[in-house]
């Protein structure tokens, strides 16, 4: 098993190490895994990513290390790029990146935190938590969550990080842990545990590496909330994460403000206006809509010459889309008792419609699929309408005039 040195030292950086074995890669897309008798790199667990780095002989050879996980008996593997011609027993230095490292202390000991507040506040427990590359969250095992609640979870939080209250590392056995008051036993089956204590405030086992004192975590900052299967998830950042993200939500903000002519603290009411200015302009122009195509359906009929009893108005529009000529299929169908529309779109995707006044013998469903069988496309619909996306759209002007003829001869 590998020796765990993040697990006294989470500042610990830079160490040195003997190779114990290189796993050749399973695939030719695959990369080598080296094993070290100990380490300071960090393997996926708990919630937490790993570290990345580099490993580097006293021969010169360079190896990046660009993914860290534990295997079956407690061995961690080092994901290396390149060729690795490592023999058993080099002696390597390998070097964390510190950045990443401080960035996932932050994070993790902030998840403390913010879980242990929840249980101050309201108990309510934390069932599981995630680390991403931009955000984390906790799952909380709670019926509701309100903004009241995460507000002051939130406040409690801070106040803690802002009294820079100490987090040590102990160890104990299970039977030990028992008696402690942790937070939450580990459903595991070790002898010994490693804990995470911050001082007064909270005491749970964890692996992950933490912050020294929490005033090292910087802030705390909860997101947004939604509905999960264990609960409610709560995402959040910390650190400087939590700068990051609060100044590009104020450059967002500050430009919607800007754009919108008012202060950025007015841009929701400004939404507000402007959903309720949309919802009205769209009811006015589908209310024009409908009058210009009744007008447009009137205009039509009465150009179209009566075959048989039937009117059949066929009409190809360069400059118009699927909805434009329903709706004048509608207007048609309806203003006549014995009419059949065969409507054209080409603006955008081509699209046909087929509409009939009711009660006609025509099927406009089974004219489409046979018409979409010629010109390629899906489509359907009912008896009395159906619509289409043909395929071969030059062909659309002939293929309506001859379907014309053939129901002009019914």
């Amino acid at each position: 098993m590998t020796n765990r040195l993040y697990y006294h030292d989470s500042f610990l950086y830079s160490f040195e190490a003997k190779v114990l074995d290189v796993v050749p890669p399973a695939d030719t897309a695959g990369h080598a895994a080296v094993i070290l008798d100990q380490t300071a790199f960090y393997p996926t667990s708990g919630g937490q990513i790993f570290d990345t780095g580099s490993m580097e002989t006293l021969g010169g050879q360079k190896l990046r290390v660009n993914q860290v996980e534990e295997r079956e008996g407690g061995d961690i593997q080092h994901f290396v790029y390149g060729q690795v011609s490592l023999e058993k027993g080099t002696r390597i230095r390998g070097v964390v990146d510190a950045e990443r490292r401080r960035d996932h202390m932050q994070q993790h000991s902030g998840q403390h935190v913010l879980s242990a507040a929840f249980i101050h506040l309201f108990q309510m427990p934390t069932a599981s938590f995630h680390m991403g590359a931009d955000s984390c969250s906790i799952d909380l095992d709670t019926k509701s969550l309100s903004a009241t609640h995460v507000e002051a979870a939130e406040n409690l939080a801070n106040e803690i990080v802002m009294e820079n209250r100490k987090v040590g590392i102990r160890f104990a056995t299970q039977e030990e842990a028992r008696g402690l008051g942790l937070r939450k036993l580990p459903v595991v089956d070790k002898d010994e545990l490693r804990l995470i204590d911050i001082r007064d405030f909270d005491l749970t086992a964890c692996g992950g590496t933490h912050v020294a004192s929490t005033g090292q975590i910087g802030s705390i900052l909860l997101r947004k909330t939604e509905k999960a299967k264990q609960g409610w998830r709560v995402e959040f950042v910390c650190g400087k994460r939590a700068i990051a993200s609060a100044r590009k939500d104020y450059s967002v903000l500050a430009e919607s403000g800007g754009l919108l002519s008012s202060h950025l603290w007015e841009v929701p009411q400004q939404i507000r206006k402007s959903q309720e200015e949309a919802r009205a302009s769209r009811k006015v122009r589908e209310q024009l809509q409908e009058e210009l195509a009744d007008a447009h359906a009137a205009a039509l009929l009465a150009e179209t010459e009566d075959h048989g009893g039937k009117k059949i108005v066929v009409r190809v529009f360069v400059e118009r889309d699927l909805n434009s000529i329903k709706l004048l299929g509608q207007r048609l169908t309806r203003r006549g008792v014995n009419v059949v529309a065969l409507l054209a779109a080409m603006s955008g995707t081509p699209a046909l419609v087929f509409a009939a006044s009711p009660g006609q013998a025509f099927d406009m469903n089974a004219l489409m699929k046979e018409t979409l069988a010629r010109l390629g496309g899906r489509g359907g619909g009912s008896k009395d309408m159906a619509q289409g996306g043909p395929e071969k759209s030059e062909m659309i002007p002939g293929v309506l005039a001859e379907l014309a003829a053939k129901i002009q001869g019914q």
